[in-house]
């Protein structure tokens, strides 16, 4: 961890999941970029490690927009899991056709996630990471960088710190059923939002004395219908994500939420709209990340140690 220069606190970044929705991710970084806020560390979950990953590797945030829209532009926008999974109208509003377009749309995927580890091809979530990820090592990111996955046979958190920056970039955004699991060491590894959706307590156990939190997690309003088995447990891990959401929240200094909980998470058409509402919050909670980012009062040494022995009384 660098030193924070004078009296400054360390800040830390937590990027939350989220899928296309943490594209917000560039617009908060284009703020902080702009008004020369110095980030100590960044740890990221899902897209938040992609995204967190790119810009600690080197990427700028104007190189981070450029990429955005040539995923969009580019084939792997239209894969054919991302297709069968958009939503389609209620069914009382659906002809003859939709449903059983909606039928065949629903084998293919049942047929993916039976012969497959994942829906979505491993050269092409490869390939997405890649595009995005600087092939070196973590250590050798210009700012600290940690990935935050799931090890599926330790049921635990693993937090990534050293190695390949892409393969642990993989393994924090390998969403269960739709990516296939990464394997690193004695770990297999999905996406890190099962156990840390924002990892603010990552940034902190790493060295940071103020973290801000990015929460791009989906919203849960109460106005939904629910047609099928699919709907209900989208709804139930909806819920369970939010409340993880909430609790990671705990350890945030400042908590900034694009309002883009509307969003699918494979609905990479809104990117740019995601990216302008990421930059919009920013902008809005930018005093409260100037006084983060502003350097710690010297307290008088009278005052350090009465702090000093009501900790050494509340611990005997």
């Amino acid at each position: 961890m660098r030193q924070a220069e004078g009296n400054r606190k360390r800040v830390g970044l937590a990027l939350g999941g989220g899928g296309s929705r943490g594209f917000a991710h560039i617009g908060v970084l284009k703020v902080i970029e702009e008004e020369g806020v110095p980030i100590e560390i960044i740890a990221g979950t899902s897209i938040g490690a992609v995204i967190g990953g790119a810009y600690a590797g080197g990427l700028g945030q104007a190189e981070l927009v450029k990429k955005v829209e040539e995923i969009v532009q580019s084939p792997l926008s239209q894969l054919p899991v991302f297709k069968a999974m958009e939503d389609q109208p209620a069914q009382k509003q659906m002809g003859l056709a939709d449903k059983i377009g909606l039928f065949f749309k629903g084998q293919w995927l049942f047929t993916q996630a039976l012969f497959n580890p994942g829906m979505i091809d491993g050269k092409d979530f490869e390939t997405v990471v890649n595009h995005f990820v600087p092939d070196i090592r973590i250590e050798e990111t210009k700012i600290p960088f940690r990935a935050v996955a799931a090890d599926l046979i330790e049921g635990k958190e693993a937090v990534l710190s050293s190695g390949s920056l892409r393969l642990a970039v993989m393994a924090s955004c390998a969403v269960p059923g739709f990516m296939p699991p990464v394997r690193i060491g004695g770990m297999l590894l999905v996406d890190g939002g099962i156990v840390n959706m924002m990892p603010c307590s990552v940034a902190r156990r790493w060295g940071a004395e103020a973290v801000i939190g990015v929460d791009v997690d989906r919203d849960i309003g109460a106005d939904r219908e629910f047609r099928n088995a699919i709907d209900i447990y989208t709804r139930a891990a909806e819920i369970g994500s939010r409340h993880l959401a909430n609790f990671c929240a705990g350890e945030a200094d400042l908590v900034i939420r694009p309002r883009v909980g509307e969003m699918k998470w494979f609905d990479l058409s809104r990117s740019m709209e995601a990216i302008s509402e990421g930059e919009r919050c920013a902008w809005e909670n930018l005093e409260l990340i100037r006084k983060l980012a502003s350097p710690l009062k010297k307290r008088p040494f009278s005052e350090t140690l009465h702090r000093l022995f009501r900790r050494m009384g509340k611990f005997a």
